[in-house]
């Protein structure tokens, strides 16, 4: 079974591996369960946190494989359920907000990279333009080491609607590229703010930066970029920094 047929089919998507699985059955989880899959030897080690009104099934490892078409999935499997699409809720001014925009990001890595730095640097949010995949993707749920689980997201059409809410929403729109006109380490972290991600090589669109301030990593005199997540980790640490303990 491709997971290109299972993923929005009733609102369905692949939880895979151990450490996803725990993330999914904890209270931080915005999703629920249908159902879990394991291989024989993972019951033991996990049945303190499987919950009793999922059913569990087991199955030897080339059982599974035949099912899923892939044998990467280190004998833990679940299938989670998306539920309703729910507005998503920012902090309201003056409360200090932290939101992070993706703009055409297509590569799954990147994109649970940056769920996974969201998570960690408290962002309170995570706005995905039409053009950038799937945080519930089995990949990119297992790069975010479930972050994706877990950080509020909402998908809106394009990065014009991005700024459309924060201006709402009274975020300052920051936009990160090698073209930005201030660096990010003189730059004063606004109270609130979106961060805005392009993806790798073509970057944000020139008519979306020209709305926003745009802030640039300095670097060692000929190289000029970072892959984006590691980018994001870097702008989200500054931002943030205030409201880290």
């Amino acid at each position: 079974m491709r997971e290109r047929d299972v993923v929005g089919r009733a609102g369905r998507f692949i939880v895979e591996g151990d450490v996803t699985l725990r993330v999914m059955v904890s209270r931080k989880a915005r999703f629920s369960l249908e159902s879990i899959l394991l291989s024989p030897e993972r019951v033991d080690g996990l049945a303190d946190i499987l919950p009793d009104a999922v059913p569990v099934y087991v199955a030897a490892k080339a059982v599974m494989s035949a099912i899923t078409g892939f044998p990467i999935h280190r004998g833990v499997l679940a299938v989670g359920l998306r539920g309703g699409e729910a507005a998503l809720a920012v902090p309201p001014a003056p409360a200090p907000a932290l939101v992070v925009g993706l703009v055409g990001l297509t590569n799954h890595d990147n994109v649970g990279g940056l769920f996974r730095n969201a998570a960690a640097f408290g962002a309170d949010a995570v706005l995905l333009d039409a053009d950038t995949c799937d945080p519930l993707y089995r990949k990119a749920i297992r790069v975010s080491a479930g972050a994706a689980l877990t950080v509020p997201f909402g998908r809106l059409p394009d990065g014009a609607a991005c700024l459309a809410f924060a201006h709402h929403h009274g975020l300052v729109p920051l936009a990160l590229s090698p073209a930005g006109g201030e660096t990010l380490s003189d730059l004063t972290p606004p109270p609130r703010a979106l961060l805005l991600l392009g993806t790798e090589g073509p970057g944000l669109p020139e008519a979306l930066m020209a709305r926003a301030r745009t802030i640039r990593i300095a670097m060692a005199p000929g190289f000029d970029s970072l892959n984006v997540a590691t980018a994001g980790a870097l702008a989200l640490h500054h931002l943030a920094a205030h409201r880290l303990g």
